[in-house]
């Protein structure tokens, strides 16, 4: 048994009663098979499959508290702060550290019959949602699943009703802030119901950046029959804040769902994807963006199944890294027997732009069935020389004009934003980010990142 995952373990044990007192019915009925999923089995070490750049051991192995009271954040803490997409008018809620909440606005901004609330609230409300849905797709075999499912003590419930179309995103921003390191367990499930449409935008940023943090979430994302779902998330900490995230998605017959992974300031981020197509017509956009300096770190997973035939997935993953910063990126799509039909693409390009930064690419193809059209491709190099060239001797200048060529290699990945309000903001981001000017909102009074990405 390690050490990083004994240490919560032992806390469990001992104040396990505390915990279950803390949260629902149908969270605790999962807490004993997670449990047992942890015994005689440790955390994923750097250089083992699919973890070649990332040492979970070593990201959980600090003595991060847990808040196992339930202590709040503040006295009415949504009243306090608002990080809003310019133009887009948003039902907005929060997790203060790992405590839900709701700004004062979303009761008014919610559509009648859409359900957004803690998983408390849901047990009262909705027992019959959390009971049907609730763990049914997180994997507790992967134990920092298991870890997440055996401490955490409520979550965000999104359920939409057959046929609903929700006008308004849903915005969720996770703020960090705490006196002493911490670790929040972070759980979101998301249900759409037949025909259900739903977009939403979740937003990591960190309060005092000179704390250190980890963040355990779990999401799961189940769209049913012929629903269309958007899920952006969008970081922005700090360099002192960690991250380790599994999204698993669930998607029947018709359904379409686009997936967005954007990293633009932290410390170390390891991101895990594990999409299940069970329905026939159903589409998959799996999208991934990271600007990486400094010493950050960002480690995407992805494994997409196509399960049925006639099915669709397309996913692209891009970065951009300086410094001493380290990316990754290992993706599987697996095509099972007797699913003809099928069409998928699998692509990881990236830009090293300094000698001391590394990136690991690792894409895979499995298809065990013909009449299929499937490829894949990676690509880690630098700047095009003969675009540089041609833009310095326009008079631009090199600084300027190495920004401009890295904001165009990440146009495609941008432009595939469904929400125009959210995309014209990730332009402005992103150009902000390789300037070294990156302005989160000032309301979050979180700390500007003043590194540039430049010597290519």
């Amino acid at each position: 048994m390690t050490t990083s995952l004994q240490q919560y373990i032992d806390l469990y044990n001992q104040y396990g009663e505390a915990i279950r007192s803390h949260a629902p019915a149908a969270m605790n009925a999962l807490r004993d098979d997670a449990l047992a999923a942890l015994e005689g089995v440790g955390l994923p070490k750097k250089g083992q499959e699919d973890y070649e750049a990332t040492d979970l051991e070593a990201v959980f192995a600090p003595d991060y508290g847990v808040n196992i009271n339930r202590v709040p954040f503040a006295p009415d803490a949504a009243a306090s702060f608002r990080c809003d997409v310019p133009n887009m008018s948003t039902c907005l809620y929060f997790f203060f550290n790992d405590i839900f909440a709701e700004s004062r606005t979303a009761a008014r901004n919610t559509q009648p019959g859409l359900v957004i609330e803690s998983f408390a609230d849901a047990q009262k409300n909705h027992p019959e949602v959390l009971q049907q849905y609730l763990g049914t797709l997180a994997d507790t075999k992967k134990p920092e699943v298991a870890l997440n499912t055996l401490l955490a003590q409520d979550g965000m419930l999104i359920y939409v009703p057959k046929g609903m179309v929700v006008e308004k995103p849903i915005q969720l921003v996770n703020i960090f802030k705490a006196a002493a390191p911490v670790m929040a367990l972070r759980r979101i499930l998301v249900v759409l119901e037949e025909d259900a449409q739903a977009k939403m935008l979740v937003c990591d940023h960190t309060q005092d950046t000179e704390q250190q943090y980890l963040s355990s979430q779990v999401i799961e994302i189940v769209a049913n029959r012929g629903a269309m779902f958007d899920y952006y998330d969008l970081e922005e900490s700090s360099e002192n804040t960690h991250r380790v995230s599994s999204i698993f998605v669930s998607q029947e017959e018709g359904s379409n769902v686009l997936v967005d992974g954007i990293t633009l300031l932290n410390g170390f981020t390891r991101n895990d994807y594990y999409v299940e197509i069970n329905g026939e017509h159903a589409e998959t956009h799996l999208l991934g963006m990271t600007v990486a300096s400094a010493h950050q770190h960002v480690d995407n997973h992805t494994y997409i199944s196509h399960n049925v035939a006639r099915c669709e997935s397309n996913e692209m993953f891009k970065y951009v890294l300086g410094d001493h910063a380290v990316g990754a990126f290992a993706g599987k799509v697996l095509v099972k027997e007797n699913c003809p039909r099928t069409v998928a693409y699998q692509g990881n390009r990236n830009i090293v732009a300094s000698p001391e930064a590394k990136m690991y690419s690792k894409p895979h193809l499995e298809i065990y069935t013909d009449d299929v059209k499937c490829s894949h491709g990676s690509a880690t190099g630098q700047l095009n020389e003969e675009a540089l060239f041609y833009m310095r001797s326009r008079g631009i200048s090199e600084t300027e004009a190495r920004q401009l060529l890295m904001q165009a290699f990440m146009s495609d990945v941008i432009d595939a934003v469904r929400l125009p309000a959210l995309k014209d903001r990730l332009h402005h981001l992103v150009e902000k980010r390789f300037r070294g000017q990156l302005a989160m909102c000032a309301e979050c009074g979180a700390a500007n990142c003043n590194s540039k990405i430049e010597n290519v």
